[in-house]
């Protein structure tokens, strides 16, 4: 690894600045106590700070425990450390009012965390202009006004800006999605409740000597479905998508979400598996490197074959155990109608549940017309939008319900009347 000059000041008060850069890493993720700070002191002591490469790898030694922490790492130190004018760039672009002549340049994974971590408590707001009097008073009425939350919850993921979808982003981190476990045929030991366990209850009345002292008693395991998302990343859907893979990141990283494995598969025209990047805990790395492994992106639509390709290859794999199945498309396909309707029905054979995201249902006179969407409706349980955070949120009551609505119903109705 190239390390630029370390340049350190004449009165470098190094305890002082190692302690508030173990501070930026604690915010920018990092698990980091009073424990490390002291053991990055000391070792700083003893091994010295004459090298760069050894200052680098001395703290990394004490502060990096996961692989996922070393980019971050990287990117705090070299903003604390080596390049003040690169955290200048990145307060700009936190703050888009103090934008300056800065050079535009699209920020690395995880180097936007760090900017805000070291940037914490720094008061970014633009200075009042010079000739606004103090004393002046701006009374605004604001009974009728939505909140910028509430305003950013419905509006359309196409239409935001640059800043409203970082905004959304940062909502959709937030985001949920419980499931309610299913009932096994495998039993389990309880105690006070459930049915008498015979066999187990004979076994400990043998090893008493035939007397039974107590009634064991066993009920059903419960045990958590599997999530299987695959996601259509054509040029029609792109934006829908990139929203989509953070919800999805958000719902494989939760604690006590429920699912036993969220897998998530991306398709325009071809397959692309991204399960191992959505484990990564940073959100910019596992992105990053599920755009990297998908080469097609913004590309055409071959949805038929790239289920072909999934029922065949992966079907088996995942959707075993009552998995539910996540299709995010709006089902503009290129390949045959009956090759798309095959795949379907065999889709639908396989998972418990199919639910269908599709940002096209967001217009109040859409029609299923399009050869793709009446090959796929017959096959789903559930059809909803899918084109803003509010709909997102709305796929936790709809995995709750065993039926969409009516929606569905209304969509075949339509094709009924067409046909």
């Amino acid at each position: 690894m190239r390390l630029p000059e370390l340049h350190l000041p004449d009165d470098p008060k190094l305890a002082y600045n190692i302690t508030h850069f173990a501070r930026a890493l604690r915010v920018a993720g990092l698990p980091i106590g009073s424990g490390r700070i002291l053991d990055a002191l000391k070792a700083i002591e003893a091994a010295g700070f004459s090298q760069k490469q050894d200052f680098y790898w001395v703290l990394h030694g004490c502060f990096v425990s996961k692989p996922a922490h070393k980019i971050i790492f990287a990117q705090v130190f070299r903003l604390y450390w080596r390049d003040p004018q690169y955290l200048e760039h990145m307060m700009a672009h936190l703050s888009p009012l103090v934008r300056g002549a800065q050079e535009d340049r699209t920020a690395q994974a995880a180097e936007k965390r760090a900017a805000e971590a070291l940037l914490q408590g720094v008061d970014r707001d633009m200075p009042p202009a010079p000739d606004e009097a103090e004393d002046t008073e701006v009374e605004i009425d604001a009974s009728r006004t939505v909140s910028g939350a509430e305003r950013l919850r419905h509006l359309d993921f196409e239409q935001m800006s640059v800043t409203e979808m970082a905004q959304a982003k940062r909502m959709i981190a937030t985001l949920r999605l419980p499931v309610q476990p299913l009932v096994s045929r495998r039993f389990e030991r309880t105690n006070g409740k459930g049915q008498i366990d015979g066999a187990q209850t004979l076994r400990a009345a043998m090893r008493r000597g035939g007397q039974i002292e107590d009634l064991a008693r066993k009920a059903p395991r419960n045990r958590w479905p599997n999530l299987v998302c695959l996601c259509d990343i054509s040029g029609s859907m792109s934006q829908y998508s990139r929203a989509v893979l953070h919800f999805l990141h958000a719902v494989s990283n939760a604690k006590g979400a429920g699912w036993s494995k969220v897998h998530g598969f991306t398709f325009g025209t071809r397959l692309t598996n991204i399960t191992r990047h959505l484990a990564t805990r940073d959100v910019d790395v596992a992105l990053a490197a599920a755009g990297g492994e998908a080469q097609d992106w913004e590309g055409g639509t071959r949805i038929g074959a790239c289920l072909h390709q999934f029922n065949r290859d992966w079907s088996r794999r995942v959707l075993g155990q009552g998995a539910v199945v996540l299709l995010i498309t709006d089902g503009l396909d290129r390949d045959d109608p009956a090759d798309l309707k095959r795949e379907m029905q065999r889709l639908r054979l396989s998972a418990k549940r199919v639910i269908w995201l599709n940002p096209l249902l967001r217009w109040e006179k859409f029609a299923p017309k399009a050869g793709g969407i009446a090959a796929m409706m017959p096959y789903v349980d559930t059809f909803r939008a899918g084109h803003n955070i509010a709909a997102l949120e709305g796929l936790a009551q709809a995995l709750g319900k065993s039926e969409d609505g009516g929606e569905k119903d209304r969509m075949l109705a339509m094709m009924r009347d067409a046909g």
